[in-house]
């Protein structure tokens, strides 16, 4: 695949239903053009092709899990106290989405 353009930018915004302004399409352009110039740096490091990825970033990680320790929980009143809205044992926020 060769340079993204202005018309696959527009075409992939049209299909992720999100419109992009001609200033926003050229920032997204100029974007792509950093990534693709860093890429190029990457695949300049001798013997690139020949390094495996790694699954994870720590050689020697290893994950412990605690024991399970039984806790008392602070009551729904007292955490709630501090809410202006509540409905039930949930707080109210404003609607964010339309």
């Amino acid at each position: 695949m060769g340079k993204f353009t202005s018309e696959m930018v527009d075409d992939y915004a049209d299909k992720l239903l999100i419109g992009l302004t001609k200033e926003e399409n050229k920032m997204v352009l100029d974007e792509f053009e950093i990534i693709d110039k860093n890429i190029d740096l990457i695949n300049q490091i001798p013997n690139i092709k020949e390094i495996e990825p790694m699954t994870h970033a720590l050689d020697d990680f290893e994950a412990f899990l605690r024991e399970d320790v039984i806790e008392d929980s602070i009551p729904i009143d007292d955490l709630l106290a501090n809410c202006d809205q509540t409905a039930g044992d949930e707080v109210e926020v404003p609607r964010t989405v339309g």
